[in-house]
Order: C-alpha cells, then sequence, then structure tokens
C-alpha cells in the first residue's frame, strides 16, 4: 500500500510534521540521507537537535511512522514534503544545497499526481524557480499538470506548549489554483489553512513574520545598552509598556538570537534586495544590532568583574544554559558559543552548566560541565544566565553566586544584575 506522507529531512520541520501526521492517523515514512539521524529515530531518541522527546519519538514509532535513508521509498507516496534545513553559505548568500539535494532525490521517484509541498525556509521565488526545474526535470513531469507543487512554509515554534503543530494555521500557496486546493486538503488534515495567491506570497510570509520579530528584538537589544548607560531600568519599563492594550507587542533583549530561521531567514531577503540593486535598511540593520549582543554581553561581564575588583583574565565565569531556546537541548544558532569565545578570549576560565546538553565546546576545546550547580555558582567569580530553562531557580542560584548577570531578565528584581 502506498504511504500517504513522506517528509524529506527529518529535522526542526520536518519532524513536527510527521508526528502530526501519525497522530492523525496518517501512514507517514520519514526520509533523511543522514543515516545517523534514521539510527537514532529507529532507536527511539530524537536525532540531534530535534524538538521532540525521546517518549514522542517512540510513541510515533508505535503508531507506524518509519524513517530511512532509502530513498526507494519516496516512490510510492501520495505526498512528499520537503523540510531539509537551509543554511547561509560565502558571503552570507542563501545555501539551498539540501534543498536541491532533496528535489533531485524525490524527481527521480516521483509519479503522477504526487502533491509536492515546499516547507523549508526559502528564499521568495525559491518553490518555482529552483524546485519546480529540478523536479520536472528529473521527472519528465510537469508541475501543474502531472504534479501538484505547492510551498507552505513551517510556522513550527519548538517546545510551545500552547501552540502546537495543529493549533498553527497553515499559509499554502500552489503553483495553480488546483495544487492549493491539494495542498489544503491534505493540511486540512492536521489544521487550519490560509490560501496565499501563489508560492511567492506563501514564501514571503514566512521571511516576514521572522524579520517583524528580529526587527523588534533588535529595538530591544539597542533599548537595553541605551537604558544601562542611562541608569534606567529596562525591564520595569517594558512590564509598564505591555500593559498598553493596544499599539504596543512585548519583546524581549538577550545576548543574541538563535535558532534555524532568525539568524537565516533575514539574510534571505537582504541578498535578494541588493540583487534588485537596494538594501532592505531596517532588515540589514536589525542583523547588525543582533549579531553585536555576544561582544556587548562579554563586556558587560567584564566591566561587572572590573567593579567588583577582579579582572577578567583569569576570572572563573560559569555560563548557565547554552542552548537558543528555554527547556530544548537544540544549540542552532545560540549564541553562547560566541559569548564563551569573547570570554575566552579574555582570558577568563569557563565552565558551563546545562541540564539538556551533556557535553559543550568552544572553538574546539571542551569546555568543562558544572555538575554541582549552587556549589559551582558559589565558587565562580561571576555567574551569567545565557538561557533560562525552568530548571533554574533563580533565587536560589542569586543567594549563592558571588555575581549573577541575568541576560533574560528572569531573576526577581534586586537579586542579580540585569542585561
Amino acid at each position: 500500500m502506498p504511504a500517504d506522507l513522506a517528509v524529506l529531512g527529518l529535522a526542526h520541520s520536518g519532524l513536527p510534521l510527521a508526528q502530526a501526521a501519525t497522530a492523525n492517523g496518517i501512514s507517514t515514512i520519514g526520509y533523511d540521507p543522514d543515516r545517523g539521524v534514521v539510527a537514532d529515530i529507529g532507536a527511539g531518541r530524537p536525532p540531534g537537535d530535534a524538538p521532540l522527546a525521546a517518549a514522542e519519538v517512540r510513541r510515533m514509532l508505535a503508531k507506524g511512522f518509519g524513517a530511512s535513508s532509502d530513498p526507494a521509498v519516496l516512490g510510492r507516496v501520495r505526498t512528499a514534503v520537503i523540510c531539509a534545513a537551509t543554511a547561509l553559505g560565502p558571503n552570507r548568500a542563501p545555501d539551498l544545497s539540501a534543498v536541491r539535494t532533496a528535489a533531485r532525490t524525490l524527481a527521480a521517484r516521483l509519479r503522477p499526481r504526487t502533491l509536492v509541498v515546499v516547507e523549508s525556509s526559502v528564499h521568495p521565488g525559491c518553490t518555482e524557480d529552483v524546485v519546480r526545474p529540478l523536479l520536472e526535470d528529473g521527472s519528465g513531469l510537469r508541475a501543474g499538470r502531472d504534479f501538484h507543487l505547492a510551498c507552505s512554509p513551517s510556522r513550527v515554534d519548538p517546545g510551545n506548549r500552547t501552540h502546537d503543530y495543529t493549533a498553527i494555521p497553515k499559509v499554502i500557496g500552489g503553483l495553480t489554483p488546483a495544487c492549493t486546493e491539494a495542498a489544503a486538503a491534505f493540511y486540512g488534515r492536521l489544521t487550519k489553512v490560509v490560501r496565499a495567491r501563489g508560492p511567492r506570497e506563501a514564501e514571503t510570509a514566512k521571511l516576514l513574520e521572522t524579520n517583524y520579530r528580529h526587527i523588534n528584538i533588535a529595538l530591544m537589544n539597542e533599548m537595553a545598552v541605551f537604558c544601562h548607560d542611562l541608569g534606567i531600568d529596562l525591564w520595569d519599563v517594558v512590564r509598564c509598556a505591555e500593559t498598553k492594550p493596544f499599539g504596543f507587542q512585548s519583546f524581549r533583549p538577550g545576548p543574541g538570537v538563535g535558532g534555524p530561521s532568525v539568524p537565516v531567514d533575514p539574510n534571505y531577503l537582504s541578498y535578494h534586495s541588493r540583487s534588485l540593486g537596494y538594501p532592505l535598511r531596517m532588515v540589514e540593520l536589525a542583523q547588525e544590532v543582533n549579531e553585536r549582543m555576544p561582544r556587548y554581553v562579554a563586556q558587560r561581564a567584564a566591566v561587572l568583574l572590573n567593579e567588583h575588583g577582579k579582572s577578567a583574565r583569569g576570572a572563573r565565569i560559569l555560563l548557565l544554559g547554552v542552548t537558543y531556546k528555554p527547556d530544548l537541548a537544540s544549540q542552532e544558532g545560540a549564541p553562547a558559543r560566541e559569548v564563551a569565545g569573547r570570554l575566552k578570549e579574555l582570558g577568563a576560565q569557563l565552565s558551563y552548566h546545562d541540564p539538556y546538553v551533556p557535553q559543550w565546546r568552544v572553538a574546539g576545546q571542551p569546555v568543562p560541565r558544572a555538575d554541582a550547580l549552587y556549589e559551582a555558582a558559589a565558587d565562580a567569580d561571576l555567574t551569567l544566565l545565557l538561557q533560562h530553562h525552568r530548571r533554574y531557580d533563580l533565587q536560589g542560584l542569586a543567594a549563592k553566586a558571588q555575581l549573577l548577570l541575568d541576560t533574560r531578565g528572569a531573576s526577581p528584581t534586586g537579586a542579580a544584575h540585569r542585561l
């Protein structure tokens, strides 16, 4: 029997899609060329930085989900969704090599009447200008006539307990109206759907969503520096501002941005705007502001030590939380590694604690892991909170630490120095 769904790429967007489909009774197979990823899933373990817990992977397997690195499994599916990871190449240009490889692999086994959807984060025009030719050339079929092609960018928020996959509407833009309806029929089995005019509108909607966050985070990061220099409590400012029932949405500053989208998607817009002959100045400025936050955090740590009669050189600094999101293991794009690298350049002696990261390396060198958290905080000259996992009792840590610098504004007022 043909499978209902093949998911190409079992990472940030691929596994949550497979999980939602399996839970809704859709026969699903996962394909990933990385045999290590497939082996992990087969053993009931989430691969690498995947946003699922082991128990969730085991439940998927119990309901019939399977993963394979054999592309032959793609030859008997009704729907194929490309969830390959995207990244940045030289000069911060979009690196679509994984998406291209997935499209070529699928094309060799593509059958008539199959629905193909692109969920990977891609630049506007990628579905039509990159994926479509690869599928058509490799299969001899024509998109919109022999098979359906659409874009429905991933909107998952890993670790969000309120908005899971089925609670987030899917934006769908098909190559033709029939393609849109085919994709809507599939995703309608999982969640609500929103029809875009076409693939480019769907692709750009994802970039707009990401850059909205990106720009507002940059604003808050600038405000953090501004308020600190003027002796203003930014966190109290935010608390007051967010009481306004209209015209304001609260964002928070931090040590930098991370994850699979925020460090990547803005570059898609700025890269292609430059090819048109003009920059997207607000997007590029936000990128610049957010990228300088790890350096600023390292400087704040050095100044704080100096104010308390200590030098960064030789100082024992404990880093708390090295993942990009709270309560998740993924380190993709997390600013912790750059913060650590800059502190090492200043001569600091580093250790770290993260309940989700058993081993951690910076510049190829292992960083010692603190197993006894409170004792390590008491022993460190400075404890630096980079990610606020729920397991951290910041009131208790503040009482134990010699100095606590909180870059997330998570500690009680007066308990720590805050960004």
